[in-house]
């Protein structure tokens, strides 16, 4: 999946790139909630983050960096087709991406599963400061993120430091896609969801301008169907498993 990158954090250690992004996601977030963007009534909300709740503790038991993450989510009213996480857990998800795409909660949480996945991979870290803000997202600039969410000049500044357009490696989104489907399945969604996404995004690749921007500059989705069909018969008896606890659905 698609995701915002970040540049100039190189060499920072753990817990200083997970306290960075987190007053700057503190940042946005004050600002975002004095234009009324962010969004804690809606259904979309409500349902972002019932499944976020639910994969939380998974990914609370994955983190092996050392540190642990103060996982936060927020939904951002917006029409994007966008979600990110920052390094230390701190997420949104744009209700643009939920609504357009008409996702199920199983589709949610495979984009959640996934973006969770990059910051605890740390993938931004390895990539030598070039991405420590991940995210399911097309590359904007600040004019388009300021017309389109409503965010002021400060908040836009800070999203604008934290995002440069280049896309993580193949590996690192195979790796995204795997482990997120893995945390998904854990968390009782059917893991199948997974593929579901990407063919929605092929269904509207060539309606949306959006959407081709953000297939151009990430892996075939495709190929990325196929990954993660062939995953499915070591992660689904644990999505079956999950299913059948009292908490599963």
């Amino acid at each position: 999946m698609g995701c915002t990158t970040v540049a100039d954090m190189a060499g920072y250690d753990t817990a200083t790139m997970n306290r960075d992004a987190a007053r700057s996601y503190s940042q946005v977030v004050s600002s975002t909630t004095s234009k009324g963007a962010i969004d804690k009534t809606s259904n979309t909300s409500i349902r972002v983050q019932r499944v976020f709740k639910r994969l939380k503790p998974y990914a609370v038991k994955a983190n092996t960096t050392g540190i642990p993450f103060n996982w936060k989510m927020n939904v951002i009213r917006s029409p994007e087709l966008n979600a990110w996480a920052m390094p230390g857990g701190k997420m949104a998800v744009y209700t643009g991406m939920v609504e357009k795409l008409k996702l199920t909660d199983a589709e949610i949480a495979a984009i959640i599963g996934h973006e969770m996945t990059h910051a605890l991979e740390e993938h931004s870290k390895k990539d030598a400061g070039q991405q420590i803000l991940t995210g399911l997202a097309l590359q904007f600039g600040g004019a388009a993120i300021q017309a389109k969410t409503g965010l002021n000049s400060e908040a836009v500044g800070l999203i604008s430091k934290y995002g440069i357009d280049k896309p993580f490696s193949r590996s690192q989104e195979s790796e995204a896609d795997a482990t997120g489907i893995l945390l998904m399945a854990q968390a009782g969604y059917n893991p199948a969801a997974g593929i579901s996404v990407w063919e929605k995004m092929e269904a509207v690749k060539g309606r949306s301008n959006a959407v081709v921007t953000l297939m151009s500059t990430h892996p075939n989705s495709q190929q990325r169907i196929n990954k993660i069909k062939a995953l499915l018969p070591e992660v689904t008896p644990i999505y079956q498993a999950a299913s059948k606890a009292p908490n599963g659905k």
